[in-house]
């Protein structure tokens, strides 16, 4: 496999990483019918943990196998997919080799009483991800949770290990906890402090939702308005968010939310292509339709990040 001029560029961009992390982001990079684009669509099916079985899985009951995730992200072409530790180890040997994973190595869920802060469980190992044959470890972070200094002192360590072992990082990096509104959470200055605090942390690949023009900080509004910046469409956004990121120096994927419809999905991802953003981290959306309807979502998307419609 000979990587493209675009995917070199794009790992020069690391240059502290060791061979074997680059290794491993090019191998993801280089997959699927993205594969050498630069561009990117990851399978990410933790929702299981954090939403429970059917509210999950319910409205397409094939999901409820793990072998379904896998076999659709193959089919679709995707980048990688992502998931907890149980789920990869239940396909790990049948699908070895078939496409990247990403072990997400903590986790929360809704059972944990409302009024604590939001936090979650270290779920799965570094030495887990390596049994497994995984490309990156996946971890959550909460910017604005009382947690959230335990959490960045979390994933450094275990970045540090993976770093050192050859495996990349992928960064949840998910603005929630008592400093924020629930508007907050998804306003575009917050957003933007998500990516740089990931990006900051170390991570290879930073996770983070779509923004609205909501502005949560009164320092940070004043900032936004003197200088003009520019938030007034989603891919204007987007553009912000990847100058947070090093000034794009580092991959960032944009989450695909709650289940919608395929027009706003399509919608997103126009968007996320004409900010400049890497691609798509796409579940609910994508697991919980048919397997027809979703492969053939997951064809659009591609044509979307390939800039034919």
């Amino acid at each position: 496999m000979k990587a493209t001029g675009i995917v070199k560029k794009i790992l020069a961009n690391y240059e502290g990483e060791t061979p074997g992390v680059k290794g491993k982001l090019c191998q993801m990079l280089m997959h699927g019918k993205l594969g050498g684009t630069g561009k990117m669509i990851i399978l990410p099916v933790d929702q299981g943990f954090e939403h429970g079985p059917a509210r999950t899985f319910a409205p397409n009951p094939a999901g409820y196998d793990p072998h379904y995730h896998y076999q659709l992200a193959i089919d679709a072409g995707l980048n990688a997919f992502a998931a907890p530790l149980g789920m990869l180890e239940a396909g790990a040997d049948t699908f070895a080799g078939q496409i990247p994973t990403i072990l997400k190595a903590n986790s929360a869920n809704s059972l944990i009483p409302s009024e604590a802060p939001n936090d979650q469980a270290i779920t799965a190992s570094v030495d887990d991800a390596l049994r497994l044959g995984c490309s990156a470890i996946g971890f959550t972070i909460y910017p604005g949770s009382s947690c959230a200094i335990d959490m960045f002192e979390e994933i450094s360590a275990m970045r540090e290990e993976a770093a050192a072992k050859g495996v990349a990082t992928v960064i949840w990096s998910y603005p929630r906890g008592e400093a924020l509104t629930k508007a907050g959470e998804t306003g575009i200055d917050i957003a933007a402090y998500a990516a740089q605090i990931a990006a900051l942390i170390g991570a290879h690949i930073i996770k983070i939702k779509l923004s609205t023009d909501h502005l949560e900080l009164a320092e940070a509004k004043k900032v936004y308005e003197a200088q003009n910046i520019d938030i007034a469409s989603q891919a204007a956004r987007v553009k912000h968010c990847m100058d947070a990121s090093f000034a794009g120096r580092r991959i960032v994927v944009f989450s695909g939310g709650a289940s919608k419809g395929a027009d706003s999905v399509y919608d997103d991802a126009r968007a996320i292509r004409d900010g400049g953003g890497n691609g798509s981290i796409i579940g609910r959306n994508s697991f919980q339709r048919s397997r027809g309807d979703a492969l053939s979502l997951l064809s659009d998307l591609v044509d979307i990040y390939k800039g034919k419609t």
